[in-house]
């Protein structure tokens, strides 16, 4: 059998850099086998070595060597089975070249050719990558299936997850699990003499370990998924987050900040406790285990045609004014994508226009602590578009408010972020009618500004320069996701 494998290996190497998939399929149609999809072909050295063997030599099964006989049969399962004896062995160790029914199933199952045409469910899609945290003393383990949770305006995901208790290190005590909305507008290393820079907005506990006696809600097909991760020891859990708490926000930090960033945060923890919430109670850092989640809006499915603002201006000493006029198409622009802004000017005055600046604003306000409200500049762009005395002028700038470009300016507003994940300017606030702004925690929202640098020429132009501002209000937000539900937007 060594000297089979040694004779194989470096021959597959020159095969497979002058042989793709596709023309070694050809091959394989004459052995009841079906092609790999003409879409897709994948590198015989990405198989497993007993089925890349198998395929790139098909004949091998008639006579694979001379010293060496072929058995075929089938697996449990069902599955068809090809091995390979030298002859004199009486070990009865066999290599087996093919596992699956077929190398279209392997290609399946490994994702390196096109998926099946009927679509996967919702379920299956999100439980591509589950998130899992484990307490340091390994008696307790989160398991989620997503960690961004939809704000609907109306409703909110439900949080459907599963923890894993190991009731033999308790020593009879509980097992509990907290979900806290909190705003922090202060570093943890601040916290002195017990005063913490941390508000909680919301909290609510659940008792998993022992099982509390009442009505519990059907598991989600989520729960079921990862139940069956978790084992015999997973209880699942539900929290249904209201409507009116406030959406993921994180505050830039400086780049010499360290420790949890300042803004609105909501954190799922496990731990192991005698009461649900009793201060005098130390509870040690190896019975806990946090996931960090976000709660998110996504931008609407319908969206309103977009804001106008007409300014006149009227100087001193004439009789006419002049006219500035800017205006978006939609109500609603993604993050990262250009926007486009319209300027029309209809200057019948003898000022001349020497400039045109657009900017952006996000103004943040913060409404749980204090009415404290500032705005910082995501974008400032400037033109040199001139339009003379008694003239008129339209055209329509494309600009682009980017996290990269405001990466130095601290206190910025960005939508929550996740460890090792990245993300963007924080979202527009949208709240519902008769919702209190004050447990929103931080408010976010963003205005285009233009202005016209109006000089009146001469030697005096530069010195009585002026300008003309419009301003109109911009929402910026996330596309939906094709796999949230579509919901209506109540405004």
């Amino acid at each position: 059998m060594l000297g089979l494998q040694k004779w194989f290996v470096p021959a597959l190497s020159r095969l497979d850099a002058r042989f793709p998939l596709k023309m070694l399929s050809k091959r394989r149609r004459g052995h009841g086998q079906q092609p790999p999809p003409a879409d897709g072909s994948v590198s015989l050295l990405q198989m497993p070595s007993p089925l890349r063997l198998a395929h790139a030599f098909p004949k091998l099964r008639e006579a694979p060597h001379p010293h060496s006989r072929v058995q075929r049969g089938t697996k449990p399962g069902g599955r068809r089975a090809c091995s390979i004896k030298a002859d004199g062995d009486r070990s009865g160790r066999d290599l087996h070249l093919v596992r699956a029914s077929s190398l279209t199933d392997y290609s399946q199952s490994t994702g390196a050719v096109s998926q099946p045409k009927e679509e996967l469910s919702r379920v299956t899609a999100t439980m591509a990558k589950v998130y899992k945290k484990t307490s340091g003393n390994g008696s307790i383990c989160l398991y989620l299936g997503k960690r961004d949770f939809v704000d609907h305006v109306d409703s909110v995901d439900v949080i459907d997850g599963v923890l894993k208790v190991d009731p033999s290190e308790l020593d009879g005590r509980k097992v509990w699990v907290q979900l806290l909305c909190a705003f922090r507008y202060g570093r943890d290393d601040l916290d002195v003499i017990g005063l913490s820079f941390r508000k909680d907005i919301w909290i609510q506990h659940i008792q998993i370990y022992p099982p509390t006696a009442g009505n519990k809600p059907a598991n989600t097909p989520m729960q079921d998924a990862l139940m069956r991760k978790a084992g015999d020891e997973g209880h699942p859990f539900t929290f249904n987050i209201p409507t009116n708490l406030p959406c993921s926000v994180t505050l830039q930090p400086a780049p010499d900040d360290t420790g949890k960033p300042c803004g609105v945060d909501f954190e799922l923890k496990a731990y192991i406790a005698n009461e649900a919430d009793n201060p005098d109670e130390t509870i040690a850092k190896k019975d806990t285990c946090r996931l960090v989640i976000r709660k998110i809006q996504f931008a609407p499915d319908k969206l309103e045609a977009g804001p106008k603002a007409n300014i006149f201006k009227q100087f001193i000493l004439s009789d006419k004014a002049l006219q500035l006029e800017t205006s978006i198409e939609k109500e609603v622009y993604y993050h990262g994508d250009p926007i486009p802004v319209k300027v029309k000017i209809n200057n019948e005055t003898n000022k001349v226009v020497k400039k045109i600046r657009i900017s952006i604003d996000q103004t943040t306000d913060v409404v749980l602590y204090s009415a404290d409200k500032y705005t910082k500049v995501v974008l400032f762009e400037e033109f040199g578009d001139q339009v003379n005395g008694n003239s008129t002028f339209e055209k329509e700038y494309k600009v682009t408010p980017l996290l990269a470009s405001n990466k130095e300016k601290r206190g910025l507003a960005l939508d929550g972020k996740l460890k090792d994940e990245d993300t963007n300017l924080a979202s527009s606030t949208i709240l519902r009618p008769g919702m209190d702004k004050e447990v929103q925690g931080i408010l976010v929202s963003y205005k285009i500004k233009v202005s016209l640098m109006v000089s009146s020429g001469g030697l005096l132009g530069s010195l009585a320069a002026s300008d003309v501002t419009a301003e109109i209000p911009l929402v910026l937000m996330s596309p939906k996701p094709a796999e949230v539900q579509h919901r209506p937007w109540n405004s």
